[in-house]
């Protein structure tokens, strides 16, 4: 089980993030547009420089919906490779079945 401080922040990240995505968006649309003046162009990455971090969706990590563990994610199951096995084996896991050949 991770630290639940760790899941905690990363759900405040995703929070976060879909709350500021349409603003994030927006400034780095006038970023990229090479039409507009450079000054124009300068104040919108001031703005975007001034959001705050954790509103980046870069900044989110994938974790395990059950144990919070970061590595070995499965994003189909949007569980870790140890769930997944547990789960498989024990038959929880539809149309999932042990390789043989």
């Amino acid at each position: 089980m991770a630290r639940l401080s760790s899941i905690h922040k990363n759900k405040h990240r995703v929070r976060l993030a879909a709350r500021k995505e349409a603003t994030r968006r927006a400034l780095k649309d006038v970023v990229m547009n090479r039409s507009l003046s450079f000054e124009e162009r300068i104040v919108a990455t001031q703005k975007l420089a001034r959001m705050p971090r954790n509103s980046s969706k870069v900044r989110i990590r994938n974790r395990c919906e059950l144990t919070g563990r970061s590595r070995g994610y499965y994003r189909f199951f949007k569980i870790s490779r140890i769930e997944l096995r547990r789960l498989a084996n024990s038959g929880q896991l539809p149309g999932v079945v042990k390789a043989s050949w």
